[in-house]
C-alpha cells in the first residue's frame, strides 16, 4: 500500500503544486512498508518515492505505514494525527501545512 501510495502521489505531482509548494518532506514509516521515503516539491518536475530525498528534507514526518497510506487516502486528518500523537513533525510547520492542503 505504501508504494501504490508513493506512486500515485508521483502522478499527481504538477508544475503548479512545485512552484506553489516549494518544500521537501521526508517520510519516515515504521511498519509494513516501511523505511525512508520522500516527495519533493521544491526541485524542477518534483518527484517521489523511496529513500532520501535528493536534497536537503524541510520537514521530517515520522508515523506507521499503516497511519500514513490511511492519511493519503482521506481516512485519517494529518492535523488528528498529529494531535493525537501518530505523526510527527520536524522543520518547517508552515511547509507541513502546506502539504496537508495537496492531500
Amino acid at each position: 500500500p505504501v508504494t501504490e501510495t508513493f506512486r500515485v502521489i508521483q502522478g499527481a505531482i504538477t508544475e503548479e503544486y512545485v512552484r506553489s509548494t516549494q518544500g521537501v518532506f521526508q517520510f519516515e514509516l515504521s511498519g509494513d512498508g516501511g523505511g525512508t521515503w520522500y516527495i519533493d516539491l521544491k526541485t524542477k518536475g518534483g518527484s517521489a518515492g523511496f529513500g532520501k530525498p535528493p536534497v536537503t528534507a524541510d520537514v521530517v514526518m515520522s508515523m506507521s505505514s499503516a497511519d500514513f497510506v490511511k492519511m493519503f487516502t482521506g481516512k485519517l486528518k494529518p492535523t488528528l494525527a498529529f494531535m493525537s500523537g501518530k505523526l510527527r513533525i520536524k522543520g518547517n510547520m508552515a511547509l507541513a501545512l502546506k502539504l496537508e492542503k495537496m492531500l
